[in-house]
């Protein structure tokens, strides 16, 4: 029986999406943003040569129809992604109004989002002070750090030094709907942040707050570094996913990553998590051994999105890319004829833009297994229709099957 491995690629867009002129990094709107091409254009410019060299270089996924995706989404064309496809290829484009990680995985899996998430005011206080008292009596301290929008690494670095000696949690958010707990793993602890996070979500996710992020670090001040064991706590979804899907047709699934956290475990068969993209491909190898027939195997890689987009380096993003198309040509020699591989994305994290947020993107979709051709301009909730398609699952969702 056929198998089937959804691969969400976090982050990487490939620019033209209809409605970018309504989201936003700071004041700049997203309106020409676009990942991938961008990224192309710097490694052919000579501007991303920390760590590698030259014109991009991805190979197995041109080959598949990365370059003809990029074209297709935004009419622009990649410098050295020209190879003529060899798999299914298209360009997916979003509906839910957000650029974040659970509507892009939700939409992927056929639910849109059907409401608006709450985000945080760019000010100073940014949290209710309703909010900070909940969160106050869950930690057990009579104040929070931070209480601004910033990005992680910085503000651990600006404040780490105070929580260590005042015992307060660091609380942030960003331009996504999220709130974010940073806490030091050894003076304040682990389990306490993470019973922290989890005790507070379900107030953030009343509010329509998407997630709710433990961000634990170590080390001491002027050399604080975040640990792997981050923890998101997302509002479930709102309608039965693919995953449901498989669930109630008595299929088995995989979860490899961050999905289960996306997906608060709502049809999560077997968890494969790591300590970074390299531990999760290792588990994407060895499930194309183990995994059962007729089973989804759901992952998603997140180090292109949170070590290179949000901290707009290029020539780090461009590696990741390079050395994830390298081990996929290794995992398509391993799937079992029959077997269907769909790599996509969420959203986009151009790093060459403005600020430091998600930028709206349509996606690549690239297929692995089901012949050659394009399959022109889809919906995000298609993918879920078509791999339900593919392995003889009932679909429930708007989408419609391009295989």
């Amino acid at each position: 029986m056929a198998r089937a491995f959804l691969i969400v690629m976090d982050s990487v867009g490939c620019g033209g999406a209809p409605d970018a002129g309504a989201f936003f990094n700071g004041a700049v709107p997203d309106t020409g943003a676009n990942t991938l091409l961008h990224i192309a254009e710097a490694c052919a410019a000579g501007r991303a040569e920390e760590g590698r060299s030259g014109p991009l270089r991805l190979p197995v996924l041109d080959a598949l129809g990365l370059g003809a995706a990029i074209r297709l989404a935004s009419g622009a064309a990649a410098p050295g992604l020209d190879a003529a496809p060899q798999g299914r290829w298209g360009a997916a484009t979003e509906v839910s109004n957000g650029k974040d990680t659970p509507s892009g995985h939700w939409e992927l899996a056929g639910v849109p989002v059907p409401w608006d998430w709450t985000y945080f005011p760019d000010t100073v206080p940014a949290f209710p002070d309703a909010l900070v008292a909940e969160v106050c009596r869950a930690a057990g301290t009579a104040g929070i750090l931070g209480n601004c929008h910033a990005s992680g690494v910085p503000i651990i670095e600006a404040l780490g030094a105070e929580h260590l000696r005042t015992g307060r949690p660091i609380c942030y958010t960003s331009a996504d709907s999220v709130f974010q707990i940073a806490a030091h793993e050894e003076s304040f602890g682990l389990d306490r942040l993470i019973a922290l996070c989890q005790a507070v979500a379900p107030v953030l996710h009343a509010m329509k707050v998407g997630r709710v992020i433990a961000r634990p670090f170590t080390g001491a001040p002027g050399h604080f570094t975040r640990t792997p064991n981050r923890r998101d706590f997302a509002i479930a979804p709102p309608a039965p996913t693919l995953l449901d899907w498989m669930q109630g047709a008595g299929r088995a699934t995989h979860a490899v990553g961050k999905i289960g956290d996306i997906f608060s475990m709502q049809g999560i068969g077997k968890l494969h998590k790591g300590k970074s993209d390299a531990a999760l491909f290792e588990h994407l190898m060895a499930l194309t051994e183990h995994a059962e027939d007729g089973s989804l195997t759901f992952a998603n890689f997140v180090e292109f999105d949170s070590l290179y987009g949000h901290r707009r380096d290029v020539a780090g993003y461009a590696r990741a890319l390079e050395w994830f198309d390298s081990r996929v040509a290794g995992f398509l020699a391993q799937l079992r004829p029959g077997d269907l591989a769909l790599f996509t994305a969420d959203h986009g994290n151009d790093p060459t833009w403005s600020g430091s947020d998600h930028t709206r993107e349509r996606v690549p979709v690239l297929i692995h297994g089901t012949g050659m051709g394009a399959i022109g301009q889809v919906a995000f909730t298609d993918v879920a229709a078509s791999i339900a398609a593919h392995l003889g699952v009932p679909a429930h969702g708007p989408g419609r099957s391009f295989l």
